[in-house]
């Protein structure tokens, strides 16, 4: 047993890098975000001023995504967390996410302003501070790419826990330490394990760049042919675009965050694992919820009429890669609601 409770049951996993390079990008982000704006106002530009506005809201939300990281390293090992502080940083991604929402809304309705009321436009300035801007964006996002090659920050001890419940509730703690490697589900761990709030922090940064390349061809083809209606127009688009990105990213960090992700392959793996080893095992309870970036806790509980001890389903699952927490539980005396 481990003498602290509090670290037993720690899968944060931390990513210092990732931090580093937040801090970063959030200093560049915030020096050209007061450059934009002012270039905006001043040459009159609203796909320039939606591109400010978009790295105002990114300022914000990478000043998040540093806040989350500290919080969860500070926390990490306390003992109030039952599973550690790793959905702080989940938290993290989702309240990014519904700045991306407010600060969509707001460029549509300050496009469609202007596109009923146009404005002159100082193309040159304008088109200059932009391609600036888009540099900028590129460099942050090449800052908070996928982390996934420089940081496989796996806590490898892992805690598998298994009760067994008798009539007399006598109970069978068995901790085991094991490295969880499961070739056949790969692609969807090298999926899942990717640092969500670095994820929100890199979609921000993301779609203002994105954001940055609409403005230039709109400047640039009001510039050449006359056309001052497209500006705005790229300010809706962009308005669009980040709506997308933004219900996108509350979905994943959203799912996470309510432990609804029962559907995963990782579900059905453990459950067709016990099935073909044991075809006959009535299994009355089933859970599986995130934990870590690479951690999954699961409970799998068996009602009676079943010889098996604990060890024994512990062995067949303890090779899968990213059950970290594994709780097994018999009761003889339950029957279970299939049979």
């Amino acid at each position: 047993m481990h003498s602290n409770p509090g670290q037993a049951h720690d899968f944060y996993d931390g990513n210092p890098l990732a931090e580093r390079n937040t801090r970063w990008a959030l200093l560049l982000t915030v020096v050209m975000m007061v450059a934009e704006i002012s270039a905006g106002w001043v040459f009159n530009s609203m796909a320039l001023l939606a591109d400010g506005w978009h790295m105002s809201s990114h300022a914000l939300a990478l000043g998040l995504a540093l806040a989350a990281y500290a919080a969860a390293r500070r926390y990490a090992g306390h003992p109030r967390f039952a599973f550690g502080t790793w959905k702080i940083e989940v938290l993290g991604g989702y309240t990014s996410a519904l700045f991306l929402l407010a600060i969509a809304g707001l460029m549509m309705v300050e496009s469609v302003e202007r596109l009923l009321s146009p404005a002159a436009i100082q193309y040159d300035q304008a088109i200059g501070v932009a391609v600036l801007g888009l540099l900028v964006n590129l460099a942050c996002a090449w800052l908070l790419k996928d982390d996934h090659h420089h940081h496989h920050g796996h806590n490898d001890h892992d805690h598998d826990h298994d009760h067994d419940h008798d009539h007399d509730h006598d109970h069978d703690h068995d901790h085991a330490h094991a490295h969880d490697h499961d070739h056949d589900h790969e692609h969807e761990h090298e999926h899942e394990h990717r640092d969500l709030n670095l994820r929100a922090a890199y979609i921000h940064v993301l779609t203002d760049a994105l954001t940055s390349v609409l403005a230039i061809i709109a400047l640039t083809a009001g510039k050449l042919w006359g056309v001052d209606w497209l500006d705005p127009v790229m300010g809706i688009v962009g308005s669009v675009l980040v709506t997308v990105w933004a219900i996108g990213l509350l979905r994943e960090t959203g799912r996470v965050l309510l432990d609804a992700e029962m559907d995963k392959p990782l579900s059905t793996t453990v459950q067709q694992r016990l099935q073909q080893r044991f075809p006959e095992l009535p299994i009355s309870d089933f859970h599986l919820w995130r934990v870590g970036r690479n951690h999954y806790a699961c409970i799998v509980a068996v009602s009676g009429g079943t010889t098996h001890t604990p060890a024994e389903l512990k062995d067949v699952l303890l090779d899968i890669e990213g059950i970290s927490h594994l709780t097994i539980e018999i009761n003889p005396g339950v029957r279970s609601e299939n049979q």
